[in-house]
C-alpha cells in the first residue's frame, strides 16, 4: 500500500468545463502520461491546486484535478525552486526531494505540456 500518482490525458472535447472531480467515462480512452511513488510532496502541490480550483472532498484521494498550461509554469517553477510544500500522510513514504526527483518532475512537465499542445486535457489522479 502506498501512494500511487498518475496524470493521464484525454481529448480535450471530453472533458467538459470542470476543473475538479471530472467523472471519465470508461469508454474514453486515457493516454498515460506519468506515474510517481509516493512523491508526498508533489501531492500536497497537487491537492492545493485542487482546493484552489474549488475541489471540496474530504480527502484529496481517488479525485482528479486539471492541469493547465499556467499551472504547469507554476509546477516548474516550485520545483525548481524546491517550494513543493511538506506533505505528510500514513502511506505517504518520506522522500525528501532531490536531483533525481527534481528531473523526473521536469520530464513529466514537458510530456504534460506536449499533450496539451496536441488538444489533450491532462489530469492529476492519485489512490492510497
Amino acid at each position: 500500500m502506498g501512494l500511487d500518482m498518475y496524470c493521464y490525458a484525454i481529448p480535450e472535447k471530453e472533458a467538459g468545463h470542470n476543473d475538479t472531480d471530472v467523472k471519465i467515462p470508461e469508454n474514453i480512452p486515457r493516454e498515460d502520461i506519468h506515474y510517481w511513488r509516493k512523491h508526498h510532496n508533489l501531492h500536497g502541490w497537487m491537492e492545493n491546486l485542487y482546493r484552489d480550483k474549488g475541489g471540496n472532498a474530504e480527502s484529496f484521494n481517488c479525485v482528479n484535478v486539471r492541469l493547465y498550461e499556467e499551472d504547469l509554469d507554476k509546477l516548474k517553477k516550485d520545483v525548481v525552486d524546491n517550494q513543493l510544500p511538506h506533505t505528510e500522510g500514513f502511506f505517504f513514504g518520506n522522500n525528501p526531494p532531490d536531483e533525481e526527483t527534481v528531473a523526473n518532475d521536469i520530464v513529466f512537465i514537458v510530456k504534460a505540456r506536449e499533450a496539451i499542445a496536441r488538444g489533450m486535457a491532462v489530469f492529476y489522479d492519485s489512490w492510497w
